[in-house]
């Protein structure tokens, strides 16, 4: 089981089953790295698979430590999230929707971006036509939303507009102006030029 650095790593490479319990061991911090090698190098030997794919000392490091940085990314971004959301409870809600499909925008062009960085590995699977369809259903649907929130903004405010100018002729007549300086008026709050 020689693997070159541009292949997948020696736990990629093992059964789901101990590679799940291979995360939940990182996970728990219970116990020494030393330890976490010996009990997954045991059910690979119960396995039955051959002495090759045991783990090494520096493997399960290199392993751990690149685990414990996507849970600490993920920690991070739901710290974000509570934070943003907390300050913008009271924002209006096209605001908290504008942020959101950012969120997801940039989600979207980070999962990209991993996924060619994963297909262009020497020897690497390309993307699946499942996760590009996925990537692109996601794009489609952030891009619906911006323009369906654009409209709505729109419409929103085209409607102040139509108020304020109502409002405006009503203070223009009792104020004594003209009925041309009222319609000039009118004109340019809706942007009727």
């Amino acid at each position: 089981m020689q693997l070159s650095s541009s292949r997948k790593s020696k736990v990629n490479l093992l059964p789901q089953v101990i590679r799940d319990q291979l995360h939940v061991l990182i996970r728990s911090g219970d116990m020494h790295q030393t330890d976490i090698r010996e009990a997954i190098n045991q059910m690979i030997e119960e396995a039955g698979l051959p002495e090759d794919a045991k783990l090494s000392r520096t493997g399960l490091n290199r392993y751990a430590q690149k685990f414990e940085g996507v849970g600490e990314r993920i920690r991070q971004s739901r710290e974000v999230a509570e934070v943003w959301i907390s300050k913008l409870g009271q924002a209006p809600t096209s605001d908290v929707g504008k942020l959101l499909q950012e969120f997801v925008r940039t989600m979207a062009f980070e999962t990209s971006m991993k996924l060619m960085d994963e297909a262009a590995e020497e020897g690497a699977e390309p993307i699946s036509p499942k996760a590009l369809g996925q990537l692109a259903l996601v794009v489609q649907r952030i891009e619906a939303a911006s323009m369906s929130s654009l409209k709505v903004e729109k419409e929103i405010r085209s409607a102040f507009a139509v108020e304020a100018a109502n409002t405006a002729e009503k203070v223009a007549k009792t104020a004594g102006l003209t009925k041309e300086g009222v319609e000039l008026l009118k004109r340019e709050i809706l942007g009727i030029a």
